[in-house]
């Protein structure tokens, strides 16, 4: 079944504008609760809904509650709370589902709702399809004594610190750190200092201070020259970037020198190499090739999946492996958590530091990342290069030159007229001067 309205990760848009309206969502937490409902075998399903800060939040909030109410299901609401957070929680409680109001990394003028299974995962395509086929039906209303009851889970947040902790080895601490966390005016601002101060370490915290329209602006992982300055005027060791809903992590060493999410999957790997055995990774089509080609110097099965932390998660439970992410900084640990973490995904970097020894630079001084350039070529809507015989010759063509020592991805954008022309290479230069060639036969 086609998506209407499910895309990589959950249902995302402008507020305001179909489908992310109140009438909307009302009819969304219905028809999601007719599902479970249909799923718990006769037991009244419950769910756990989180949100980041946006203003929109409340009323989608709202909406979502009283879907889920007429469909006879019990509401926990978590408030302001971390995607990850909400992942565990539902699991951690034994709930029905977890729903978390966001829109990520986006401006706060967007919002979206993504769901999780009882497990704590992404929800399976066929429950989905679903709830798109159960949006298709008319609304009602359980009867009065059938209707949902709603409740504040209180202790979400004390709970979600522990587990985060959790992670991180006993043995060790943060003791003798100076870290600045940069928590995009977003979901963990009132989480993430906490977590690394329990541990040990001299938080200084930035970007924590929300209002509803702050989030994601100027600061968080997309944004990292707040945290690359304030790394430096403080003098601090390290800098931790989270984004709007702490799923994703950039870190920022001493010197103000940032790793993205590759170098440190390539981290995290190392560690968990020199403890125990690691057979293979997952990236994406935009993970850079160093990481492909220092894992198979290790051994090291490599895999890329699309992009989207949904498809790395495919492919590590199709492998059996533990350890995948994107140069976005979603970052997934199965052995620690059941999704993408930034704050989990941090510790596990910092833990990996600590047992070595080593700082950032120096856990990375062994893999030289390829230089990239991407260059975004205006289109027609629906253009299909592949269908320009050109480009495709010239592709070949480069592809040929670069041989084991580079790559070419060519990408249509999934919300604009346009074509992504990637080239990777060992030199900044040969992956310009291809990428231009290739672009060049596209354009009129």
């Amino acid at each position: 079944m086609a998506r209407t309205y499910f895309g990589t990760d959950g249902i995302r848009g402008t507020v305001g504008v179909a489908p992310i309206t109140p009438d909307f969502v009302m009819r969304l937490g219905y028809a999601a609760g007719k599902v479970l409902a249909r799923t718990e075998s006769g037991v009244k399903p419950t769910v756990l809904i989180g949100k980041d800060t946006r203003i929109s939040g409340y009323m989608l909030e709202a909406a979502l509650e009283a879907g889920f109410s007429a469909a006879g299901v019990d509401v926990m609401l978590a408030g302001p709370m971390p995607t990850p957070a909400i992942a565990y929680l539902t699991r951690a409680l034994r709930l029905s589902a977890g729903v978390v109001i966001s829109a990520s990394h986006n401006p706060y003028q967007d919002n979206g709702i993504k769901f999780f299974s009882s497990q704590g995962t992404k929800l399976p395509d066929a429950v989905e399809a679903e709830i798109e086929a159960a949006l298709s039906l008319p609304m009602a209303c359980m009867p009065s004594d059938k209707l949902g009851k709603a409740k504040r889970l209180d202790d979400a947040r004390g709970r979600y610190i522990e587990f985060c902790k959790s992670t991180f080895p006993n043995e060790l601490d943060l003791r003798g750190m100076r870290i600045v966390v940069d928590c995009a005016h977003g979901a963990a601002y009132h989480i993430a200092p906490d977590v690394f101060h329990e541990l040990g370490a001299e938080v200084i915290a930035i970007g924590n201070h929300p209002n509803g329209l702050n989030i994601n602006a100027g600061f968080g992982a997309t944004a990292p020259a707040a945290l690359v300055a304030a790394v430096i005027e403080h003098g601090a060791d390290l800098g931790i970037a989270l984004d709007g809903d702490a799923d994703r992590l950039m870190m920022v060493d001493a010197a103000g020198r940032l790793y993205n999410g590759d170098e440190l999957l390539y981290v995290m790997v190392m560690d968990r190499m020199a403890v125990s055995t690691v057979t293979g990774v997952v990236g994406t089509l935009m993970t850079n090739m160093a990481l492909e080609v220092a894992f198979r110097e290790l051994k090291i099965d490599f895999v890329r999946a699309k992009v989207g932390d949904r498809y790395v998660l495919e492919q590590l439970h199709e492998h059996g492996w533990l350890y995948g992410g994107e140069g976005s900084g979603h970052l997934l640990c199965l052995d620690k958590h059941t999704t993408g973490d930034g704050i989990v995904s941090a510790l596990q970097v910092l833990s990996g530091l600590k047992r070595s020894g080593k700082t950032l630079a120096q856990s990375t001084q062994n893999i030289a990342m390829f230089p990239q350039t991407l260059i975004n070529v205006k289109v027609a809507p629906g253009t299909d290069w592949q269908k320009n015989a050109a480009m495709v010759a010239e592709k070949v063509l480069v592809e040929a030159e670069l041989g084991a020592s580079g790559r070419v991805l060519i990408r249509p954008s999934g919300t604009e007229p346009l074509i992504r022309v990637m080239v990777e290479a060992r030199s900044a230069e040969v992956a310009q001067s291809t990428a231009q060639r290739i672009a060049d036969k596209l354009r009129p």
